[in-house]
């Protein structure tokens, strides 16, 4: 049975759909999902205004609302239920590893994977990093590709603190991947590394066989400061 809370955020979203904004969003995503039509700033906007009247759900209460948004058909409330996983990342347990790997792998793609391997997953591993060798070893030996992908991405924002040695065995184990997927999150991995370390970054792609595609992405802040000098 869904709780009161999710049936009034759904009726408050689904008050402010929108057709003719729903047919071009839905074409952006390749047809992938229905859409209500609500863009995303007028979306967190309403959903602030809901939060402010009714509150934000906290604990299990949070966890369990986000799974009830989750099912529901529309992509607003997937990114809807981030948010509230959001709120509570940091008062959940290790074991949550396993809800945020299941958000994974069900209605996926990159809008929504990208958001749960940064900002959820890669938040949970800094607080419980002893799950990472097991959890990145089973994701990149998987046949699932928004799990490597998730392998490959969950330390975009770990700056100093990224575990270099990882990263790069992740891009080396799925470097041969044809998958345009998991080829432009190498290059956006390395990218987003090459900030803190474009020396090491240099010379990872001058010695390591990837794709044109992982290649390009990876050199442009690179190239970037390069023509600026």
């Amino acid at each position: 049975m869904t709780s009161p809370y999710t049936n009034d955020l759904e009726k408050w979203l689904r008050s402010h759909a929108n057709k003719g904004n729903a047919i071009s969003m839905e074409a952006y995503m390749k047809n992938n999902f229905p859409f209500l039509g609500i863009r995303n700033p007028e979306r967190v906007a309403l959903t602030k205004q809901f939060t402010k009247e009714h509150g934000f759900p906290k604990g299990e209460e949070g966890i369990r609302i986000a799974q009830e948004l989750w099912q529901l058909p529309e992509r607003e409330f997937a990114y809807t239920a981030i948010l509230v996983l959001l709120q509570v990342r940091k008062t959940v347990n290790a074991e949550h590893i396993d809800v945020l790997e299941h958000y994974i792998v069900t209605q996926s793609w990159w809008d929504t994977v990208d958001t749960i391997a940064d900002h959820l997953i890669g938040f949970h591993l800094q607080r419980f990093p002893e799950l990472i060798p097991a959890y990145v070893e089973k994701w990149l030996a998987s046949n699932n590709m928004w799990l490597q992908r998730t392998a490959i991405l969950f330390q975009l924002k770990y700056k100093k603190k990224t575990d270099v040695q990882l990263l790069f065995h992740c891009i080396k184990t799925m470097a041969h991947s044809k998958e345009f997927f998991i080829r432009k999150a190498i290059g956006w991995a390395l990218r987003e590394y090459s900030k803190t370390d474009a020396e090491a970054v240099e010379s990872f792609v001058a010695n390591t066989a990837l794709s044109p595609l992982s290649v390009r992405e990876a050199l442009k802040v690179i190239h970037k400061k390069f023509a600026e000098h």
